[in-house]
């Protein structure tokens, strides 16, 4: 065991780290910024790794895999997404892969919320408006937004971060909330939501909140028909994944009033540029990817990635696995 060694794309929070030294001899990237891929590849060549313990933003491809050399035993991520991994060339290599679901559930759901009500209260313009001088005397039209109450709720995707948003927003006094996903499922009824398709998603929801994964069915799901389908009074939220909404047509729906407003938390791609126009767009909020940006979440996050690596080493089922050697 003492032996065995465990390489870590990035500076990680202190529980990950404590647990990984139980076990395992630590080689990592000493940043907080993302190691680039060619370092990486380079950095596998040092050393038989045991363990690969990388992050949402690193590519693990057919490159590092070859450079990791047949002793690697797994590819533990510290998120809940995986798409950064190839998971057909750790399965021809006999690699495990694991992530940390769940994890954030709460977190995501509470940044949900809040940036709903960031973007329906246009409290970001608010906040600029002080900050520029630009606070006089009231006026009835000024910065004026959209109120939750007896309003239509839609959330696209209805899973862990979906069902969760839904319990913290239905006090809020929506008159209905609607959901879509692959098939209706009975825990909606705990927070009193009602099954539809999408068309009938986007045509009766005056507030849709994405918390769907990113798969070739739902990339580009909210495109330019579709926004002309919205009510001109609707608002979107993105907390799921970026690719979900094309941006391109989110940024004409937004000038030419198809949709009010949206808030988004991803984006395609990350980071966004700051030049890009969707950033200089007053009715869309963009915050930096934050969703499960509390110490709580990132403390588990790190544990529970280091416990998916000493479970491989001593053949266990690693909690979030995702891909069985």
């Amino acid at each position: 065991m003492a032996d065995c060694k465990v390489y870590v794309t990035r500076r990680i929070p202190k529980p990950g780290t404590e647990l990984l030294s139980k076990h395992f001899e630590i080689d990592s990237y000493d940043s907080d910024e993302a190691i680039p891929h060619q370092v990486l590849v380079e950095a596998m060549k040092k050393k038989r790794y045991d363990a690969l313990y990388c992050m949402l933003t690193d590519t693990i491809d057919s490159e590092v895999l070859e450079a990791a050399g047949s002793q690697l035993k797994i590819v533990a991520t510290m998120s809940v997404g995986y798409e950064h991994i190839d998971l057909h060339e750790c399965a021809t290599r006999n690699i495990l892969v694991a992530n940390t679901p769940g994890v954030s559930t709460d977190s995501v759901a509470e940044l949900t919320v809040a940036l709903l009500l960031l973007t329906s209260r246009r409290i970001a313009e608010g906040v600029e408006a002080v900050r520029n001088g630009e606070w006089g005397d009231w006026k009835p039209h000024w910065l004026c937004g959209t109120e939750l109450t007896g309003s239509t709720l839609g959330i696209y995707g209805l899973g862990r971060i979906g069902f969760n948003v839904g319990r913290r927003l239905k006090p809020f006094g929506f008159s209905k909330i609607y959901y879509t996903d692959v098939h209706e499922v009975s825990y909606a009824k705990d927070i009193d939501a009602e099954f539809t398709d999408f068309e009938g998603l986007i045509k009766n929801c005056d507030f849709i909140c994405v918390c769907c994964n990113l798969t070739p069915q739902t990339r580009h799901m909210f495109n330019a028909e579709t926004f002309k389908k919205m009510k001109n009074n609707a608002i979107l939220v993105n907390t799921g994944r970026g690719g979900v909404i094309q941006h391109d047509d989110l940024l004409e729906a937004l000038k030419n009033g198809d949709i009010a407003a949206a808030g988004l938390d991803v984006t395609e791609p990350e980071p966004l540029d700051k030049d890009h126009p969707l950033v200089h767009q007053k009715n869309c909020v963009i915050l930096p990817h934050m969703g499960s940006n509390t110490w709580d979440s990132r403390n588990a996050m790190a544990e529970i990635a280091a416990r998916n690596c000493v479970a491989a080493i001593t053949n266990q089922t690693p909690e979030g696995n995702v891909l069985t050697s």
